[in-house]
């Protein structure tokens, strides 16, 4: 009787046990199936991220409209900052003069327009510089730099020739006769500056129209502060365009 019991009760803990075994089965095979579907569903989210940022990059976010108190605000803006950068240009920089006149002919001609450089612009002889002060009643003149400070200039009107420190200038610019047998048009004295030393600071400039030129002979010579800047292009007629 008790060896049957035993029996009874040892076939009802095995049964136990396999059933046991086969619910352990059972739960791994579901954890595996959720781990599986864990897995899909992060695969999936990542790509559903990827095309998002794709289309994000294909098709931007519109801008949002500028309200018109912010648009005006911007011209009047950009506005300001072109007409401050136009003036610090022009006078600091460039500058635009006419010439009037025949002071430098043939080398510039009466209504040709010359821009001038002015930046940083140390004077050397043979620029055409353009200059203002008292004693052109604040009109601005435009003449060729024959010497600069320290120099000695001595004009011979005898022989039309005009030295710097005792050494011949060569000039094929200046509209008179440069030899003294010539029976043309020869350079005619013009003040009182025709031998002279240019004081520090200064220049010494004429007119390549030597006779019809009002310069430096007879008013003296002109601080380098006077200079409104050097002539550096003639643009206009454009026939005539040409750097100096």
């Amino acid at each position: 009787m008790a060896d049957s019991l035993f029996h009874s009760f040892e076939r009802s803990n095995n049964m136990n046990n396999e059933e046991n075994n086969k619910e352990k089965e059972i739960l791994n095979e579901n954890i595996e199936e959720l781990n599986q579907i864990s897995e899909t569903e992060e695969i999936v989210a990542e790509e559903t991220e990827e095309k998002t940022s794709e289309n994000s990059a294909n098709y931007p976010k519109k801008k949002k409209k500028k309200s018109p108190a912010r648009e005006l605000f911007e011209w009047v803006q950009a506005i300001v900052i072109a007409v401050v950068v136009a003036f610090v240009v022009k006078t600091f920089v460039f500058g635009v003069v006419q010439v009037e006149g025949s002071s430098m002919e043939p080398t510039l001609q009466t209504n040709d327009r010359m821009i001038l450089w002015k930046l940083g612009y140390d004077p050397e002889p043979g620029d055409i510089v353009v200059f203002s002060n008292t004693m052109t009643n604040g009109n601005p003149w435009i003449k060729r730099v024959i010497a600069t400070e320290g120099d000695h200039v001595r004009i011979d009107y005898s022989t039309n020739k005009v030295y710097v420190n005792d050494k011949l200038q060569s000039e094929p610019y200046i509209n008179v006769c440069l030899c003294s047998s010539c029976s043309g048009d020869s350079m005619k004295p013009r003040g009182e500056f025709n031998d002279i030393v240019v004081p520090e600071g200064c220049i010494f400039a004429m007119g390549d129209n030597r006779n019809h030129s009002e310069d430096c002979r007879s008013i003296g010579p002109v601080s380098e502060n006077d200079i409104m800047g050097k002539a550096i292009l003639r643009f206009w007629p454009f026939k005539n365009i040409k750097t100096y």
